[in-house]
């Protein structure tokens, strides 16, 4: 299968493959942001803590999506890389179904149990209505959900990303103005939101469906079997996507408990605006790692040892010019971010650009972590991958956030993700090490 995964790639043109990809995240991340926006101006603060309460559920969804992703990308470049042309149109058809299952039935589970979900994720009556609306309505669009992260790794691993790019635009332009329609003139609430993010996924979804069952040649879709080995493979490369999709509802569930019992509503509404930001600025270290991946599973699939350290030592070098740059942006805009957002109310202002300040040291770190736990997985070592993220995501700040702020108040939580970047750094640093030998990559 001939492609532009099989060259070699200086740092431009290793740029200029992955760009697409994190333009993409970005674009996904914006979808979040601009419900954020309109929840906030046109429904009320309210509600956007109802959005917050709920999230971490959602997240369960994506992190299927973005576990299938991932990890099946890695397993049909890979077939690539051998020649396998078959085998990976197969494996592809295959992990798309899959995906598209799984999401109707977390839809079940939501329909039948909506009430003691919301209310355990820390609603009180007076956010309940709001956040049972926005999450069964977003579970409706689970499907499209999960196909637009398909294919948002896919169109790479075909080596089209540009494609994938522009319908992820499509559909975050979508989203956008019906945000506006739906809150605005038609009056929809916060239903109006769940509905515009559905439509917006709906884009990309529908149209990637029509391309690969048009294309005949490359990656498309085709018969397939039941494939458990296959499933196995994408389930324990993709680990890692998924524990750190499923830790961050854990950990975000958690956060809003501690924001609610040092801050209250005004906790969890800066905690939400803050997350809005880290959604777009980790998107770019993810988009990187989405977008180069391919690249390492195919080249490791194809013995090219020379490649991946190429591949890895320019990694490195863009992931540290970008972490210090992010952290001066973020210190920068901490001020009019606070004001888009929650500017209507002096005191939630105040917390809301305080917690972005301190919260943006983790930036610095997080880009080395989320691009040392991608590596592995394309190297089709789920376990390494799934530990760095365990810890990073899980175990690291659930301790932190549990202890920190008892020493110092609410600065300790918007601080604690720092510290478990820090600490989770320690561990990636070891094993990058200690692996180098096996892979080859230094």
């Amino acid at each position: 299968m001939s492609n532009s995964l099989n060259q070699n790639f200086k740092t431009l043109s290793l740029l200029k493959f992955a760009l697409p990809s994190m333009i993409m995240m970005v674009f996904m991340s914006l979808y979040t942001i601009i419900d954020g926006i309109f929840v906030s101006r046109l429904v009320g603060e309210s509600a956007l803590s109802a959005v917050n309460i709920v999230w971490p559920v959602i997240c369960i969804l994506i992190a299927i999506g973005v576990m299938l992703a991932t990890g099946g990308s890695a397993v049909v470049a890979r077939k690539m890389g051998e020649g396998d042309e078959k085998g990976a149109c197969e494996n592809f058809t295959f992990l798309a179904v899959a995906g598209v299952a799984v999401s109707l039935v977390l839809l079940v589970i939501v329909l039948l149990f909506h009430k003691p979900i919301v209310y355990a994720l820390g609603a009180d009556d007076s956010l309940f209505e709001n956040g049972k609306t926005y999450l069964i309505d977003m579970m409706y669009f689970g499907p499209c959900c999960i196909l637009q992260s398909l294919f948002q790794c896919f169109f790479v691993t075909a080596g089209k990303p540009a494609y994938g790019l522009g319908l992820i635009t499509a559909g975050g332009v979508a989203n956008a103005i019906l945000d506006y329609v739906f809150m605005g003139p038609m009056q929809l609430g916060i239903a109006g939101a769940a509905i515009a993010t559905g439509i917006g996924q709906m884009i990309p979804a529908v149209v990637g469906v029509i391309y690969f069952l048009v294309k005949r040649k490359g990656l498309h879709f085709t018969r397939f079997h039941w494939d458990g080995k296959a499933l196995w493979q994408s389930c324990t490369n993709g680990s890692s996507e998924l524990m750190t999709n499923l830790s961050s509802s854990i950990v975000n569930a958690l956060y809003n408990m501690q924001l609610m019992k040092f801050a209250g509503e005004d906790g969890v509404a800066a905690y939400g605006t803050i997350m809005y930001v880290n959604f777009i600025f980790v998107s770019i270290f993810l988009g990187y790692a989405i977008g180069s991946a391919p690249i390492v599973s195919y080249h490791y699939g194809a013995g090219n040892q020379d490649e991946l350290k190429n591949l890895f030592l320019k990694s490195i070098r863009l992931i540290g010019t970008w972490a210090v740059s992010l952290f001066v942006i973020a210190q920068l805009i901490a001020t009019p971010l606070a004001t888009l957002f929650v500017g209507y109310d002096h005191g939630l202002f105040a917390l809301t650009r305080n917690g972005f300040r301190l919260y943006s040291f983790a930036f610095l770190i997080n880009g080395f972590n989320i691009y040392g736990s991608a590596f592995f997985t394309a190297l089709n070592n789920g376990l390494l991958s799934a530990l760095i993220s365990f810890l990073r995501t899980l175990v690291f700040q659930m301790a932190i956030v549990l202890l920190l702020p008892l020493i110092l108040g609410i600065n300790g939580v918007w601080c604690s993700v720092a510290i478990a970047e820090l600490l989770t750094l320690c561990v990636t640093g070891t094993f990058i090490v200690l692996k180098r030998n096996t892979y080859h990559y230094l």
